[in-house]
């Protein structure tokens, strides 16, 4: 005779999502970066998150990983060896307030 099987929701009822302890961890590293994405697969799989949080997940990612790639493209090197990339001047060209006419 064979056993039954319990299917993934009965066996793992939802509860909190791995990814969002890793999420409020923050992603400063790759391996941040790996265990955020390791621990969203296996929310996916599990039924804990909805496929448009993992989706809305992913593409924040992606952007996340756009910016590593344009500061070590683009960045300028501080004193210990590191990559900064300023996204921003720090006085802007353009201010918002029309200056009044001289006569």
């Amino acid at each position: 005779m064979a056993k039954k099987r319990k299917n993934n929701s009965e066996k793992n009822s939802p509860s909190t999502p791995k990814s969002a302890g890793v999420a409020q961890g923050g992603i400063s590293t790759g391996l941040d970066f790996a265990n955020l994405m390791s621990a969203l697969m296996a929310d996916l799989i599990e039924g804990r998150v909805s496929p448009n949080i993992g989706n809305a997940t992913c593409k924040a990612a992606s952007q996340l990983l756009r910016v590593v790639e344009l500061q070590m493209k683009y960045g300028t090197t501080t004193e210990n060896g590191s990559k900064v990339l300023k996204l921003a001047m720090a006085t802007p060209l353009v201010s918002g307030v029309a200056q009044p006419a001289t006569q």
